[in-house]
């Protein structure tokens, strides 16, 4: 286990981001493969090697959320922000492609409902948070009121906010009841790692060109992504100031280089395995009145017909 520990802890450190002064995005290349960058760059040799690091990280995954859902004290939530085609969705499909579907459940937060634009700006997610023993992912969250709504700022008025502060001052707000909120979460047991996948927009455009060309990807295609594009450098300024607000060491985010899917999925497994690994999870002891208890049930069972 501590060769897979160290492995884990080699890819998934250089994008941990536990105190966000002096955070800057441009020092984040959205291409950079880590270790994987050999003379002859990202070789298929290179991927084949990450893919199969990855399938060895599902797998040990699987295990650490069995022990999780056992002792049954922590649980794990993974918050996912990203510019569109970044990758969310594939990401968790494939990180998690092991985890048992009783021990995880995942929830995809679009635009605010009536119901929930009457309530606070954490209440929608609140009523999403993972149980004790599981693991719970948010594909966007409650950071969309300061990353969406702060590029938008027009969205406020459905919020009816009383008595709104200057806009400044708002976004400094929220990143500080984001803050206190967080850490109350993790002082009751719920363990925080958000991961903001960082593509380039010339990936972007890529991936926009590529889903236009395929039928088969059309689906995945809204014009309103096209849109979003010309905020681009809103949007960076948005998620910089949101990670130095943000990032703590009890929930740090993970700036994960995305223009390389296989590395992305790589790298975010591992910081999920990191997180399991520091609760050190164990299955639940019994005792010895209880062993006794059980060896006496077994001994009934065995004689019994058929």
């Amino acid at each position: 286990m501590a060769r897979i520990t160290e492995r884990a802890e080699r890819f998934a450190k250089p994008y941990r981001i536990d105190r966000g002064k002096g955070f800057r995005l441009r020092d984040h290349d959205p291409g950079d493969i880590g270790i994987f960058a050999g003379d002859d760059g990202a070789g298929a040799s290179d991927k084949q090697r990450a893919q199969a690091a990855l399938r060895e990280g599902v797998t040990h995954l699987a295990e650490m959320q069995e022990r999780l859902y056992a002792q049954n004290e922590h649980s794990l939530l993974l918050v996912f922000q990203a510019m569109d085609a970044a990758g969310k969705d594939g990401t968790i499909k494939h990180v998690m492609s092991g985890i048992n579907p009783q021990g995880c459940q995942v929830h995809a937060f679009k635009a605010p409902s009536p119901e929930e634009l009457d309530h606070d700006f954490l209440w929608r997610c609140s009523t999403r948070l993972p149980e004790r023993g599981r693991i719970g992912i948010f594909n966007r969250s409650y950071y969309e009121e300061v990353l969406v709504v702060r590029v938008h700022p027009s969205f406020l008025d459905a919020q009816r906010l009383p008595a709104r502060p200057p806009l400044a001052k708002l976004w400094q707000q929220r990143y500080e009841d984001i803050s206190a909120y967080e850490r109350y979460l993790g002082r009751n047991g719920t363990v925080i790692r958000k991961f903001f996948l960082n593509v380039s927009k010339a990936e972007q455009k890529k991936r926009f060109l590529e889903r236009l060309d395929d039928p088969a990807k059309h689906w995945k295609f809204a014009e309103g992504d096209v849109a979003e594009r010309a905020h681009w450098n809103a949007y960076m300024k948005a998620y910089e100031d949101m990670i130095r607000a943000t990032a703590t060491p009890e929930a740090p985010w993970y700036v994960v280089p995305a223009d390389n899917k296989w590395y992305t999925r790589l790298v975010v497994a591992a910081a999920i395995y990191d997180a399991l690994d520091d609760m050190g999870l164990k299955y639940p002891k019994v005792d010895a009145a209880r062993r006794k208890h059980l060896a006496a049930i077994r001994d009934m069972l065995a004689r019994q017909k058929g």
